[in-house]
């Protein structure tokens, strides 16, 4: 505030200054500022609104403020409000007057735009990274442990026999199609606004392409007004990483419940969980309980910021300072969870027996018993109803279904046969051969299609910066 007073008769109240600066968090976006105004000074050059050799100063002294930024030696002050400020205040220092004719052809509202849109295409491309770390872990998981057989669930009951290679590569498809918004957010955030001025576009014969270009963006926006004011690129990226940590914290809850005393299928690795302040047997999922809890963070970061955009009037509005705190957290939440999450899953210790254990214990094959009346001519209904009763005996006695005998069966219905007790969890997942199912044949398709999709490019266009 303080740098432009030419309407103002006094400075900034320091308070004021305070709560308006946001060079605190701001200056992360250094190499996207520095990168921004290197092309645009090589665009005023070339279309001769300053000298080529001003250009050519300004070049170089931005670079070197980079370095300086990098090595420790530039020193950010709150008086200067924000990153743009900063850097231009000392790039004053080194050249003198050329340094003030950079900010020819542009305003802080477009500059403040392509930094956060090239800052969007960069974490855009890391989170893709981590996304494919983390399916490359369960996808190992599932291959080594291909052939372990385990109770999958409804409403946390156990349900039918699947392959736990099944249950793990359910989330590789969940986290395929959170790559996939990634990606679908990566073409609209590939959009440079720089050129649009304050609101209104700028007076001077400059070339967008040019800057486009020199940065790796696509295309250029259409209208100046749209460009200054948009943030729905960060909304989508928001949204995107809610829908990602909703799926890492299912993945988290089952984790936890996994390496529970009461399901004891797995257990964690010592370097992700922890141990009580006071109960020395205790192993604790803590990295999973954590990332379950810095969901609703992330959530929150996602409603803030539709809650400061849904007032607005076009164009800009200071009120858009506030799209970067929230941003910034749910990169540093999504990167630092998915990253933990690819260690943990690689590290899990499967119990095959113990996941064996408790299909014996939920009567799994009742809908196997009914399918196999079906196939004998009832109806499926008649067939439900009788298992259903089958269950209920067998629970009397305190046995399991395979236990019961040929004799008991037919009481319930003349159909069954001796060929009723070659109802097993392996035939039970062998009948399930369509497309999709938990049949071994099925699931590796699946597995050879999932590191298909893994050594498949995908789209990570970064700016040149």
């Amino acid at each position: 505030m303080s740098q432009i007073r030419g309407r103002f008769r006094k400075a900034a109240d320091k308070t004021a200054a305070a709560y308006t600066a946001s060079i605190s968090f701001d200056q992360r976006l250094y190499v996207e500022d520095i990168a921004g105004s290197i092309a645009h000074a090589r665009m005023l050059g070339k279309q001769g609104i300053i000298s080529p050799e001003e250009a050519e100063t300004i070049v170089k002294c931005l670079q070197e403020i980079k370095d300086e930024i990098e090595q420790g030696k530039f020193r950010f002050r709150t008086e200067l409000e924000d990153i743009h400020m900063s850097i231009e205040a000392r790039l004053v220092e080194k050249v003198g007057e050329a340094g003030g004719k950079l900010h020819t052809a542009r305003s802080r509202n477009d500059q403040v735009a392509l930094d956060m849109r090239l800052y969007t295409k960069k974490v855009i491309a890391e989170t893709l990274l981590r996304l494919k770390g983390l399916q490359q872990a369960l996808v190992e998981v599932a291959e080594t442990n291909r052939d372990v057989v385990m109770p999958g669930y409804t409403h946390l009951q156990r349900a039918q026999p699947v392959l736990l290679a099944h249950h793990l590569l359910a989330y590789f498809e969940m986290l395929q199609r959170d790559a996939d918004r990634f990606g679908d957010c990566l073409k609209r955030a590939d959009v440079m606004p720089l050129g649009s001025g304050a609101l209104a576009g700028v007076a001077h014969d400059i070339d967008r392409d040019f800057v486009a270009k020199e940065l790796g963006f696509s295309s250029v926006s259409r209208n100046s007004m749209d460009a200054v004011a948009d943030r729905d690129f960060i909304l989508e990226y928001e949204a995107a990483a809610s829908i990602c940590m909703m799926h890492l914290s299912r993945l988290a809850e089952e984790i936890i419940l996994w390496s529970s005393a009461e399901f004891d299928f797995i257990e964690l690795d010592d370097a992700y969980a922890t141990g009580s302040s006071i109960m020395p047997q205790k192993k604790n999922p803590d990295i999973a309980e954590l990332s379950r809890g810095k969901t609703g963070r992330v959530y929150g970061n996602l409603m803030a910021l539709l809650t400061t955009m849904k007032g607005l009037p076009l164009a800009y509005n200071r009120d858009m300072q506030e799209d970067k705190e929230g941003f910034f957290d749910t990169v540093d939440t999504l990167l630092s969870t998915l990253e933990v999450f690819a260690g943990m899953v690689k590290t899990l210790r499967i119990k095959p027996e113990k996941m064996r254990q408790a299909l014996d214990k939920g009567y799994l094959l009742a809908t196997d018993l009914a399918d196999y009346l079906v196939k004998k001519g009832a109806a499926f209904r008649l067939s439900h109803g009788i298992v259903g009763k089958l269950v209920s005996y067998a629970l009397s006695k305190g046995i399991s279904l395979g236990e019961l005998s040929l004799d008991e069966y037919r009481r319930f219905s003349p159909l069954f046969a001796d060929d009723v007790h070659e109802i097993t969890a392996e035939a039970s997942m062998a009948a399930r051969n369509a497309k999709g199912g938990t049949a071994p044949e099925q699931v590796v398709q699946a597995l050879a299609e999932a590191r298909k999709t893994l050594e498949m490019p995908r789209r990570r266009k970064k700016a040149s910066i």
